[in-house]
């Protein structure tokens, strides 16, 4: 067998789309095991540009079996037009499969994110107001709805008057707003049920008769390992968990079928939303970067914030997902700096911090220490092979391998699926 875990090793947005896309050639299967539609994959294939939010990357290949696992949480609205536009664009969803365990997002849940957002003020998370939050919340709190559920005419109809019952006493004592009712979700949700039902089955199953069976399997996850909820930048992290182990419990395999686990990291360090970012720059260069790069959210088209590479993150990236090696995208938006820097560790009350700081507090006060390096000038769109990059590339790219720990086997040039270089094989 062959399974391959590939995670963000940032705050998200790190190019994962692409890569996934890029290995998902060689894969049999591809599963997304965690997030919501607060996460969005770009992917550019023969100059055309597909934005996909719930759908695998995979899904781009009409040979693949694309899967969304039970750690993914649903919103059948979003995931049909998603499915409509890729069908209107000439891209079949046949081979779509959805976990009957995977809970789904409700209008009550959009409408709850807003209100939680409102009320916290200065102190909000920076959510994109999706529902995703929660949707989990109420995944852990044991009033979820699932894919099974959602099918099920009579059953869903059953527990949607109960949590409305629930969720409206909160909206009018707590909140102070409108309730919602029954007769605005219910004909709705059943019609997107209908459409849905002949995708949903076992993908536990499915995946793990794959793997008996010898095949090439991909997991992919959203966002990234700093907004994981236990190893993220808490609580300024998403509700679920991005890191390797989070394909274990998303997909329902167990952790000896993972073989090997790849980090995605842009060559430099965006994050969207409120929290600490040490490496984060505030000037024009930061402007530059955000310009060149198109950083903006794909889901809600949000800047991104835009800093230096930051090591400390890259080398706490790797002890927490057990990474093989790395992937870095976007090398070609640092062509033309004189100077590139990269963050090599922290400095925190006069003293040098090597790992990366559980205590936001003490995060917020950590100043990044540097070390720079000569950019190049030279276009590398081009560059096929190792070779082909010029030497101070190669030198940055060779730092950043020697700080995190890892090899890198994988070099993104530019945006299409052509533009990346291979320097190991890893599935």
């Amino acid at each position: 067998m062959s399974t391959l875990v590939v995670v963000g090793a940032q705050w998200g947005d790190e190019g994962k789309g692409k890569i996934t896309d890029f290995l998902a050639e060689k894969a049999d299967l591809i599963v997304r095991y965690q997030g919501g539609n607060n996460a969005g994959h770009t992917v550019t294939v023969g100059g055309r540009q597909f934005k996909l939010h719930l759908v695998p990357s995979g899904i781009l290949y009409p040979d693949k079996l694309c899967l969304i696992g039970n750690g993914v949480v649903i919103d059948p609205e979003v995931l049909l037009n998603e499915l409509d536009d890729l069908a209107a664009r000439g891209i079949s969803t046949a081979n779509l499969r959805i976990s009957p365990r995977a809970h789904v997002i409700l209008p009550y849940h959009r409408r709850q994110d807003q209100y939680e957002e409102e009320m916290k003020g200065a102190r909000r998370i920076g959510t994109t107001c999706r529902g995703i939050g929660p949707a989990y919340t109420d995944k852990v709190a044991r009033l979820g709805i699932r894919m099974a559920e959602l099918v099920d005419e009579e059953e869903f109809k059953a527990l949607l008057e109960r949590n409305l019952e629930y969720k409206n006493k909160i909206f009018q004592q707590v909140y102070h707003k409108e309730k919602m009712d029954l007769e605005h979700i219910l004909p709705a949700y059943t019609g997107y049920a209908r459409r849905l039902k002949p995708f949903v089955e076992d993908v536990s199953v499915i995946v793990n008769q794959a793997i008996a069976q010898g095949k090439k399997i991909l997991f992919e996850g959203a966002q990234g390992t700093l907004l994981d909820v236990d190893h993220g930048t808490y609580p300024y992290v998403t509700s679920s968990h991005p890191v390797a182990a989070g394909a274990c419990t998303g997909a329902g395999i167990g952790p000896t079928r993972i073989d090997r686990v790849m980090g995605v990291a842009k060559a430099y360090v965006t994050r969207v939303g409120e929290g600490p970012f040490p490496t984060e720059l505030h000037d024009s260069l930061g402007d530059h970067i955000r310009s060149r790069g198109g950083e903006y959210g794909t889901t809600t088209g949000r800047p991104r914030r835009c800093g230096w590479f930051d090591a400390v993150v890259a080398r706490y990236a790797v002890r927490i997902n057990g990474l093989d090696c790395l992937a870095i995208t976007k090398l070609d938006v640092l062509t033309g700096l004189e100077t590139i820097r990269i963050c090599t560790a922290y400095r925190y009350r006069g003293n040098v911090v090597t790992e990366f700081p559980s205590s936001l507090k003490v995060l917020e006060a950590c100043e990044p220490v540097y070390e720079e390096l000569p950019g190049w000038q030279e276009d590398i769109s081009r560059a096929r092979c190792y070779e082909d990059l010029p030497g101070n590339a190669r030198r940055y790219l060779e730092r950043i391998s020697e700080l995190a720990g890892v090899p890198i086997a994988i070099i993104g040039v530019g945006p299409g699926r052509e533009e990346t270089i291979i320097t190991r094989e890893v599935l």
